[in-house]
């Protein structure tokens, strides 16, 4: 199997080199533009079209395998981790952000309020994601000192680096801990993370823009790029995000408060909530004060929330095959399937419908066109066409 020299500042390394089928090429997403994709080659960066959805769709930090011929992506090298998000736009599904990360930077600007829940969240997505977190707080020169103690113990076990890019604070130090690796940068709009970019890089490839004056970013970042970095690794920039939604499961919650789950093994019970079950030691620990309860409220609050977003299979697996035809498929079942409802019923639901719809129309009459008769209304109406078919409203 061919080394490719020339893929190896991008992290190409023997791991991928026994994953890439034969008689391909290999090449890593260094930034995805829609309807293409900027890839590193073993010849140079080239642009490509998105491959088809046949599986996972290529996301920055992927490998490929690549046609020798056509150059074309025909696979997506199996991820040895992913970050993803909640997808705020869709409202349901996940949001991929960058694919093979050995270190999530939680990049914080001190010129606004670093805030613990959202920081929780982002070591909740480093640790569904298999990587490491550290938290970046950026702008140090031109802030307060932060109270570092009291960030350690809010967020034990997670290294924090403090930095100032303009100035040159802390930059050596972080570059030094990514060598090697591939790193992502994981912040809102105006934390400074293009400008923490170029500093790292020792040169200006990453756009940057300035900060309004209520401290609130712009989105001068629009995609996520992958950088080489002259020590060695690579870093991905990535735009801001405003939201930081869960799309893991609790147990990646347990990881990132892997202090409760060190004295939750004291427990009496080993399926204990840590709620009301006696012999909790966890409860404990709050009550002498060695655990904050703030803590203990943010545990269970991202518990809940990654309980509840139904998480899907992984979307590193290919997707089901299409149903054959005219098979029923489970997840196009019919809406009333599991609900029968007789023409008996049917029939009073539509009277009772038509009697609220005249009364509503009384009263609305009677009292003027006011906002309560008016909600009244357009109830009763919203019921009665609900319950009564097209030709008998129009009368056909």
């Amino acid at each position: 199997m061919p080394d490719f020299p020339s893929l190896q500042p991008f992290g190409w390394s023997e791991t991928w080199s026994a994953l890439l089928p034969e008689n391909t090429l290999p090449a890593r997403v260094l930034r995805h533009d829609g309807a293409t994709l900027r890839i590193a080659t073993s010849d140079g960066p080239l642009s490509i079209r998105t491959p088809a959805r046949q599986g996972p769709q290529p996301t920055v930090g992927d490998w490929l395998a690549l046609e020798p011929a056509g150059g074309d992506a025909v696979a997506v090298l199996p991820r040895q981790s992913l970050l993803r998000r909640h997808d705020a736009h869709s409202g349901s599904g996940d949001q991929a952000l960058a694919a093979n990360v050995d270190i999530v930077l939680i990049t914080c600007g001190l010129d606004r309020p670093v805030k613990p829940g959202r920081l929780d969240r982002s070591i909740a997505l480093a640790a569904d994601a298999g990587a490491v977190p550290m938290i970046v707080l950026s702008k140090a020169a031109s802030a307060h000192p932060p109270d570092l103690d009291r960030m350690s113990s809010q967020h034990p076990g997670v290294a924090i680096a403090v930095t100032s890019a303009l100035e040159g604070i802390g930059i050596d130090s972080l570059r030094n801990a990514l060598a090697g690796t591939t790193a992502v940068l994981l912040g809102e709009s105006g934390a400074g993370k293009s400008t923490l970019t170029n500093a790292l890089l020792g040169r200006d490839e990453a756009d940057t823009g300035a900060v309004r004056g209520d401290t609130k970013g712009r989105h001068t970042t629009t995609s996520r790029q992958l950088h080489v970095l002259d020590g060695g690794g690579v870093i991905i920039d990535t735009p801001g995000i405003r939201a930081v939604g869960l799309w893991t499961d609790p147990d990646a919650v347990d990881e990132a408060f892997s202090d409760i789950g060190a004295i939750a093994t004291n427990c009496r019970f080993r399926d204990c909530q840590h709620d009301t079950e006696p012999g909790c030691a966890v409860r404990e620990a709050i009550a002498d004060g060695s655990l904050a309860l703030s803590r203990h409220a943010a545990w269970r609050q991202l518990r809940r929330e990654a309980a509840s977003a139904g998480r899907r299979p992984p979307p590193s697996c290919a997707p089901p095959p299409a149903s054959s035809a005219g098979a029923a498929s489970p997840s196009r079942a019919p809406r009333n399937s599991a609900r029968r409802v007789s023409a008996a019923s049917l029939s009073r639901r539509r009277s009772a419908a038509t009697r609220d719809y005249g009364r509503a129309r009384a009263r609305g009459t009677r009292r003027g066109r006011t906002g309560g008769a008016r909600t009244r209304r357009r109830s009763a109406t919203w019921s009665w066409r609900r319950c009564t078919p097209a030709a008998a409203r129009t009368g056909r």
